[in-house]
């Protein structure tokens, strides 16, 4: 594939695609991984994520060969657009990128670039493990019983960008046709209005649901938690409940039981060897994730609710500057972490690059390189347990070392080094 203002690297290789629908693929020793430091603070975090995980690479025998790729305000100085097809090519040209954080408007403005790369490459799942780090302040009294991985649905829901801005002919087109063909004529309040449709498919929702269960099964989970509002939205979140269970019940045989089964024929006994899918109300399940913490391994959300919940269970350990993210689609992987761009930070060489550097474990251990994954996560606890930390968690701890973002990475690659 051609690029227009990007090179590929002359050294390293493409991931070698075996079957893109099992997700079987052969990773180079020197792959070529793009790399998008993203807008605001991703200037700072960008870099030094960079720095730490070509460290772990390197410590375990290997290398990364990085390519540049761009969007937001850099795409815009380069290419005048937000989201060229440089990038988007490099992306599902080469499988498996890490980005930083990108800009979205609120209110006016372009769309979520975030949301657009996610839908043009088709990455359907948003996975978000929350699990406390040795040596983080956190605001709850127990913060190492969260260990929790969100699989947030990650093309549909009020994300897919199906609305209509007040003012226009094609808002009051379906207005009219909600009130006249459809029935609703008492229910949208006179005057402006916007409007949005919320699409839940059974096929988004059920290779979602797959993909939670089969990472449970694969990591010794116990459950998965599928995280809704059927109650009042019957036939859009209700429905992704209701799929869930289909998923559960008719592809997996003895390997997965649902909670009712559990209860009626066990008298709630699990079996050792297999995972119960159970569901909760995604309001209450916000309440549970505080009160009953331990309880839960796995949830699978729609795109809205994943948002939220994940963002809840990020401020149990520490807040979301600690909170990794990665986005899958088949045999393809784009991390990133789950905090925003922060401009007024940008440059200032002071935010916490973790959440970053923790994405990038995410992207090795789906390229197989465990070691390297165990490696960075195991230096970055070591340097925030010995109290090197950025001035974000400085403040929290008393006889913290205040670290700039480039000195964080750097105590985080002296770490690997002693570690490896």
């Amino acid at each position: 594939m051609e690029f227009d203002k990007i090179d590929v690297p002359d050294e390293g290789e493409p991931i070698e695609v075996i079957d893109e629908e099992a997700d079987e693929f052969e990773v180079p020793e020197t792959p070529i991984i793009p790399i998008l430091h993203g807008d605001g603070i991703g200037t700072d975090v960008g870099p030094a994520a960079q720095q730490v995980l070509e460290a772990a690479a390197n410590a375990t025998g290997r290398d990364i060969a990085w390519m540049r790729v761009y969007a937001g305000e850099t795409a815009r100085e380069m290419y005048d657009e937000n989201l060229p097809d440089d990038t988007v090519n490099a992306i599902e040209e080469f499988r498996v990128a890490i980005k930083g954080p990108l800009t979205t408007p609120v209110g006016a403005g372009f769309r979520s670039l975030n949301v657009a790369l996610r839908q043009k490459l088709d990455f359907y799942a948003n996975v978000r493990p929350t699990y406390h780090l040795d040596g983080v302040p956190s605001p709850v009294s127990e913060p190492e019983q969260m260990d929790m991985v969100t699989f947030r649905e990650n093309t549909e829901d009020v994300y897919a960008g199906i609305e209509w801005e007040e003012g226009t002919d094609e808002v009051e087109q379906v207005r009219e046709f909600v009130e006249d063909e459809m029935g609703f004529d008492e229910t949208i309040h006179s005057g402006p209005v916007g409007i949005g449709v919320k699409p839940i498919t059974e096929y988004g929702s059920k290779r979602l649901i797959r993909r939670a269960i089969d990472y449970a099964l694969e990591h010794d989970r116990d459950s998965v938690t599928l995280v809704h509002k059927g109650n009042i939205m019957k036939f859009t979140e209700g429905q992704f409940r209701d799929w869930g269970y289909e998923v559960a019940r008719e592809e997996y045989g003895d390997e997965v039981i649902t909670e009712d089964t559990l209860w009626e024929e066990r008298d709630g006994q699990q079996p050792d060897d297999a995972v119960v899918v159970n569901d909760r109300i995604a309001d209450n399940m916000l309440q549970q994730v505080l009160t009953r913490t331990d309880e839960y391994d796995v949830l699978a959300t729609m795109n809205l609710n994943g948002d939220y919940i994940s963002d809840a269970c990020g401020a149990q350990i520490g807040g979301l500057g600690i909170a990794p993210g990665a986005n899958f689609g088949d045999a393809r992987c784009l991390a990133e972490p789950v905090h925003g761009s922060a401009p007024k930070y940008a440059g200032q060489d002071k935010v916490n690059p973790t959440a970053m550097i923790l994405s990038g474990v995410l992207m090795f251990d789906y390229m197989g390189w465990g070691d390297a994954a165990q490696l960075v996560k195991d230096a970055v606890e070591e340097t925030i347990s010995s109290k090197q930390v950025t001035y974000d968690l400085e403040r929290q701890i008393e006889g913290g070392d205040k670290l700039a973002t480039s000195e964080f990475a750097e105590a985080v690659v002296e770490n690997i080094e002693q570690l490896a």
